[in-house]
């Protein structure tokens, strides 16, 4: 846990806004790779470029510090993340890119629940009138105004929930587990598994789509540096509601590459959602050792 003495809320936040932005940079990457590409290879890219990118600073303390007794654990863990990314890859391909992004950072409000079934965490009786915020947030969301809901952006609300899935294992693993282990693990699992598609539905990228994948693995991974670095300087609670900011950034990048901006009924549910989270997240007083796999 932090001492108060190694918080610092401004540079924490910092970090956070810059993670926010380099995941809506690199939602931007995989919506036009989605265009040509089948979503496995997209995810398959993201993961190995990330791991390419992040192995010498894997490997700088040698592989002695890399064997696990707890490799079972890690493969919940990377099962979960996958499957959370493989969702919102899915969500970014058919969805603005705002609401998808927003979908995936619904996160806090399904923790409670997963904590309580895996953790057998009893969840606290105050926490659920933000809970039912958040989710009235969520149904505006997912029901633009047609009567129907979105098969896509159900899937989008998917990966909030094996995220959160996600973030559990990564709770569970930091009691016996460094940083650098749980990271290792989860990139080598990740790429492997989206690997084994590739034989399967393999489409020969052109040159810019080599660029486009290449750029977006590696805004995926310094996001995703610039979020445990947040998460190492303030808790969660206090930190958290500024990845927030990623939605806004990603309306921007809607409105600049697609000329898409969001109605009113989805400001309203974002402003549900993102208030309904801040609020979980300071009820629970829980610190995330981890990001939010992106």
């Amino acid at each position: 846990m932090l001492g108060a003495a190694r918080t610092d809320l401004r540079r924490a936040a910092l970090y956070m806004v810059a993670a926010a932005l380099l995941f809506a940079a690199m939602g931007a990457g995989v919506k036009a790779a989605s265009r040509e590409l089948p979503n496995t290879m997209v995810v398959f890219f993201r993961n190995a470029v990330g791991l390419l990118t992040l192995l010498p600073w894997l490997l700088r303390g040698g592989l002695a510090n890399l064997r696990t007794r707890h490799f079972s654990e890690h493969v919940v863990r990377g099962v979960a993340g996958l499957l959370a990314m493989i969702s919102f890859f899915y969500a970014i391909a058919r969805l603005r890119l705002a609401d998808a992004m927003l979908l995936n950072q619904s996160v806090p409000l399904f923790l409670p629940f997963v904590e309580g079934v895996w953790l057998k965490e009893k969840v606290p009786g105050r926490i659920f009138r933000p809970l039912a915020v958040g989710f009235l947030g969520l149904v505006l969301i997912l029901k633009p105004g047609t009567g129907l809901f979105e098969p896509a952006a159900l899937v989008g609300a998917l990966s909030a929930l094996f995220a959160a899935v996600a973030q559990v294992g990564i709770r569970r693993l930091t009691r016996t587990e460094p940083t650098t282990r749980i990271v290792f693990y989860f990139a080598v699992i990740a790429s492997a598994l989206s690997g084994l598609a590739l034989p399967f539905t393999w489409v020969a990228p052109s040159p810019r789509l080599w660029a486009v994948l290449l750029v977006m693995g590696t805004l995926a991974t310094f996001g995703q540096l610039c979020l445990t670095r947040a998460y190492g300087h303030a808790p969660a609670a206090q930190v958290g509601p500024f990845i927030y900011a990623g939605p806004v950034f990603a309306s921007l990048v809607d409105w600049m590459l697609w000329g898409t901006l969001p109605d009113g009924v989805w400001l309203v549910g974002a402003l549900l959602v993102a208030g309904a989270a801040v609020l979980t997240l300071r009820m629970r007083h829980a610190e995330e050792p981890l990001p939010v796999e992106a």
